[in-house]
């Protein structure tokens, strides 16, 4: 089955099949003549799984570790259960600030947000989160992706660095140092393009499982 197919068939966007793949929830095989993705029923029982469990709002991580055997599907329901309650004590406070707002009959131009802002530091205080924890989690992941990537290429710039103060102090054929300096620099532009990747998977990353399904 084709990957068009599959779209209509279970109502996931050929964007998310290929998401999904990438991050190893699901592994098609490759029809030999073509070189096409042949997609079979049970790939698309495990993506019925799959949308179902995003629907839930349930990460990646846990779903793949649930594939793996490594994670109880009660206990990831559990602790997704957890996270809801929170997120919905969190809806409940902002919706209560919401209507704060209104009956104080607030007009922007005349707004004061200070009293406002307060509040909600207190609120955060208690436990209420008012930022976009999505938002967030992408750049704290970008972040550790960049700093991954950085480390790995100063230890290969400074294995590189090495192989020169050899060649200076105790000189070798110089094609056959060429061949060790290669090397690193071929890891680091194949970091570079990983990492480069890695940001691009982050920012177009899954869709909106709620709204794009």
């Amino acid at each position: 089955m084709k990957i068009n197919e599959v779209e209509q068939q279970v109502g996931i966007t050929k964007k998310n099949i290929r998401f999904y793949e990438q991050q190893g929830l699901l592994n098609p095989k490759r029809n030999m003549e073509n070189g096409y993705r042949d997609y079979t029923p049970e790939d698309i029982a495990e993506l019925k799984k799959i949308k179902l469990l995003r629907k839930l709002s349930l990460p990646i991580e846990e779903i793949r570790k649930i594939q793996h055997g490594d994670l109880l599907l009660e206990d990831a329901l559990q602790r997704q259960l957890i996270v809801l309650e929170r997120e919905r004590i969190n809806l409940q406070e902002t919706s209560g600030l919401c209507h704060s707002l209104m009956e104080d009959n607030c007009k922007y131009l005349s707004l004061i947000p200070d009293e406002y802002l307060e509040r909600m530091v207190e609120m955060e205080k208690e436990g209420t989160k008012f930022a976009n924890v999505s938002k967030n989690d992408i750049i704290q992941k970008k972040r550790g992706s960049m700093i991954a990537a950085g480390t790995f290429i100063i230890f290969m710039v400074f294995l590189i660095c090495v192989l020169i103060w050899g060649y200076l102090t105790d000189p070798i054929p110089l094609w056959i140092w060429g061949v060790f300096v290669f090397i690193p620099v071929a890891v680091i532009m194949a970091v570079i393009v990983a990492l480069v990747q890695r940001i691009k998977e982050l920012e177009g990353g899954e869709e909106d499982a709620a709204r794009k399904y």
